[in-house]
């Protein structure tokens, strides 16, 4: 019997991903742009089932973002490779100092801090040569030979392929593969117009000669489920399978559709067809590859008993040692950094979400301060629900309009706050993505339209974070709940 995994592999906020294996175990990174800890490390044994091991930046000195840093731009499109029993992971701090890499023993980490190298542009690539040789490959599309340990430019940028004529040529990727070198890039712009393209050459320098059936993977102007297919990478398995991991989304709602997620990562089969790679449209269920090791669901809930936050927690720009503590009551204790969630500077620890349908609880006692729950896409797209003074509020901040939009009293101490999101029936009047539900002590309080928190009203390059925080004095979380509807 041939097994299915449903596409993406990795569902949420997973945009730009980047595979490697080593022996019988594969490593996949992904961008995290302005949250911190940066660029999620993931493991997996068959490419379908992951499991987060870490964040490879998880120190504020290998994370350097200013305090007012622009959502979406901080850390851009990493590259991880394996060479000479060494992790190495090359990426782009578009908001401070520019392309640099790291490495590690153990991809867990600890990694290092980081290298800085002189190379313009961003989705920086690293290959190795039979001599040896590190080229780095980045956005234009230009390479250059270097020493990655050392970060000196030893050869070059020069320009070695500008693609299919498309907007965009970046992502770029090199592979040798038999007596080729392999260029893949993406085009188009990572919006509905994006593609796959690859070239090859005798030479990481070139010349490149395209493939003849170029682009070999976009879903451009097509009706799938799955859009914005691209920035791609290959992986072989053991038993000589070829796979592709790469970014798309899943727009509901009325024309133009609405993707609240963020880019996620999806898995695609790779058959070789007289020496290029031939990709089939990407689909919500495939086959899957021949090794199978599932993994057990997470758990639903994070009591915050551990040591410390796990790896799925992160936090807009920094998280200040002031700010939250595991130890001064049961639970997570956040205090308040900045006034509103409206502007950078704010208490907030959240997670992806990772579901379309999915359901997010705390019990809160917030004490004399405001705290609560927000569905956060940047500072001037979100919804929370808060309680503060005895009385729980919903507030909508969409753009450069805040409202409070629900409220009830409630008795002082702990309350229970959840957010739902459910996808509309069918025929049923609602024409956004998805409805967004307010919880308190189990009690609906109001529903809001989903489109409002998505990528094609906010812009920019993530996804929705659900999470947890403190706008005056502090506040103590006893246990986080999150999982699918």
């Amino acid at each position: 019997m041939t097994r299915k995994f449903d596409n993406p592999v990795v569902g949420g906020f997973f945009p730009d991903p980047s595979v490697c294996r080593v022996g019988d175990d594969y490593y996949l990174v992904c961008s995290s742009f302005e949250y911190f800890p940066g660029v999620p490390v993931l493991h997996s044994r068959d490419l379908v089932h992951w499991r987060q091991l870490g964040n490879v930046l998880d120190r504020p000195e290998q994370l350097p973002l200013p305090a007012d840093a622009v959502a979406s731009r901080g850390i851009y499109a990493p590259t991880i490779r394996h060479h000479d029993g060494l992790f190495y992971l090359i990426t782009t701090n578009v908001s401070h100092g520019g392309n640099f890499i790291v490495t590690a023993t153990d991809p867990a980490g600890p990694w290092s801090d980081p290298v800085w190298i002189d190379l313009p542009g961003i989705d920086p690539d690293l290959a190795w040569d039979e001599d040896g040789n590190c080229w780095c490959a980045f956005q234009g599309v230009q390479v250059a030979r270097i020493d990655p340990l050392a970060g000196e430019v030893l050869e070059g940028p020069w320009p070695i392929w500008s693609g299919t004529g498309l907007q965009w040529p970046e992502a770029p990727h090199l592979y040798r593969i038999g007596d080729w070198w392999y260029l893949m890039i993406a085009e188009g712009g990572t919006e509905r117009g994006h593609t796959v393209a690859i070239a090859r050459a005798r030479s990481p320098r070139g010349p490149y000669e395209p493939a003849p059936h170029n682009p070999i993977l976009t879903h451009r102007g097509t009706d799938r489920p799955v859009q914005s297919t691209g920035h791609a990478d290959l992986v072989s398995t053991p038993d000589g399978e070829w796979w592709m991991v790469l970014l798309a989304t899943r727009p509901r709602g009325f024309t133009p559709g609405f993707h609240v997620l963020g880019r996620e990562t999806f898995l695609t089969p790779v058959e070789w067809v007289d020496g290029w790679p031939r990709v089939g449209p990407v689909e919500l269920t495939e086959r899957a590859p021949t090794p199978w090791h599932p993994l057990d669901a997470p758990p639903v809930r994070d009591d915050f008993t551990a040591p410390d936050l796990g790896p799925e927690w992160i936090s807009p720009r920094s998280r200040p040692a002031g700010s939250w503590s595991l130890t001064e009551h049961p639970g997570l204790t956040l205090h308040a950094t900045g006034p509103t969630l409206d502007e950078p500077g704010h208490t907030f620890i959240g997670r992806r979400q990772q579901h379309q349908e999915c359901r997010a609880a705390t019990l809160v006692d917030p004490g004399a301060g405001r705290a609560g729950l927000s569905v956060r896409l940047d500072e001037t797209h979100h919804y929370d629900v808060e309680v503060a003074a005895g009385r729980v509020e919903v507030v909508a901040r969409i753009g450069p309009l805040r409202q409070t939009v629900a409220g009830v009293d409630v008795a002082e101490g702990p309350v229970t706050l959840a957010v739902t999101t459910r996808l509309p029936e069918p025929d049923d009047g609602h024409l956004g993505p998805d409805l967004v539900g307010f919880h308190v002590n189990g009690t609906l309080l109001c529903e809001l339209d989903g489109r409002y928190l998505s990528t094609e009203v906010a812009t920019g390059f993530t996804g929705r974070v659900i999470g947890m925080y403190v706008t005056e004095g502090s506040a103590s979380f006893e246990w986080f709940d999150y999982g699918p509807a």
